[in-house]
């Protein structure tokens, strides 16, 4: 247990990630667009983009940005992608979508909130913008809605990027414990009714503490912002539902035997691969890193001593210099398959 692990910090938590966080300066300028898809079940996902595009279509070496699609984790949203967006926006043309009940996205027209359906929400998503195959960068949650996608439509997938991703461990951690039990009919809403008297600060700071390794990383102007958002989801009136709906999900994936279990379908995954766990991570322990480097054939593994549960918002520059390296990699080799190909 770290010195900064509390049970009581852990219970007191409702969001197993951030609403919002530190994020790039300029955060307040993100583009925000809403996408209608109107196939049954009728979804509307809220799209954002960094604040900071490139004047011009290339980068520095004059290769043309390629499409990145950024998935948050469980009580998240596209705002947890604020600080790594803009570092890798010379190279990504990114965008990041808030999940069908989070953010600033609608529920979803059947109330589906599994694993699953937020899979075929990304999938949806990048069918009808037409941008695939996009690098997929997924945390938490995201991160096991983006393993499927990987694994169910390949076509759509240049890389994959999994930060703590939410994969089924055997003994989870103590302080993971409380989040699996919003998946219980009805602790979400009595989680409510009991801290009813909380302050949005304390209930944000209770969250910051179980999410970041070293809370003293987060600047006034990112915990302010964090409050703000935190306040604003908690008057929407499916925000509890989609909790414990989308924790429901979470445990409901982890129990899926055969094909549609999450480390089978890792299995499944045929391209480049990032991992990134942190050392310090009270919801997906540092112990999975090992099985899923092993999962996912020919993966890269970051591991981040210091690091909690996303890492992406306490050390984005770490995590943008590994994406970026296995995007070049990425492409490097597609580039020599094409001239061999066009040399033979």
């Amino acid at each position: 247990m770290s010195s900064t692990e509390s049970p009581d910090t852990a219970t007191a938590a409702a969001l197993p990630v951030p609403p919002a966080g530190p994020g790039a300066p300029d955060a307040a300028d993100e583009a925000v667009d809403w996408v209608a898809l109107a196939t049954p079940p009728r979804l509307t996902l809220a799209v954002r983009t960094p604040a900071a595009r490139p004047g011009a279509p290339a980068d520095a070496a004059g290769r043309d940005r390629e499409p990145a699609l950024y998935v948050h984790g469980l009580g998240g949203s596209s705002r947890n992608w604020s600080a790594l967006m803009p570092l890798l926006a010379d190279r990504l043309d990114g965008e990041a979508i808030d999940l069908p009940g989070f953010g600033e996205s609608p529920p979803p027209e059947d109330g589906n909130y599994s694993v699953s359906a937020q899979a075929r929400a990304v999938v949806r998503y990048l069918d009808a913008a037409e941008r695939g195959p996009v690098h997929l960068i997924g945390n938490s949650m995201g991160g096991a809605a983006a393993t499927r996608v990987a694994a169910m439509r390949p076509d759509l997938i240049r890389t994959l990027t999994l930060i703590s991703p939410a994969l089924p461990e055997l003994r989870p951690q103590r302080t993971a414990v409380p989040t699996a039990l919003l998946a219980v009919p009805g602790v979400a809403r009595l989680f409510g009714r009991l801290t009813r008297d909380w302050t949005p600060e304390q209930r944000t700071r209770e969250v910051l503490a179980l999410c970041y390794g070293d809370p003293a990383r987060i600047t006034s102007e990112g915990f302010e912002s964090a409050v703000e958002e935190y306040a604003r989801r908690l008057e929407l009136p499916y925000f509890w539902e989609a909790m414990e709906r989308s924790a429901r999900g979470v445990v409901g994936a982890y129990t899926l035997g055969g094909q549609q279990g999450l480390w089978r379908q890792a299995e499944r995954v045929l391209v480049p691969t990032l991992l990134v766990y942190g050392g310090r991570d009270r919801l997906v322990s540092i112990r999975m890193a090992r099985r899923a480097a092993a999962a996912f054939r020919g993966s890269r593994l970051l591991t981040l001593p210091e690091a909690g549960h996303v890492a992406m918002m306490e050390y984005p520059e770490a995590v943008a210099r590994a994406v970026r390296e296995l995007v070049d990699s990425t492409a490097a080799a597609r580039s020599d398959v094409s001239s061999g190909a066009g040399g033979s």
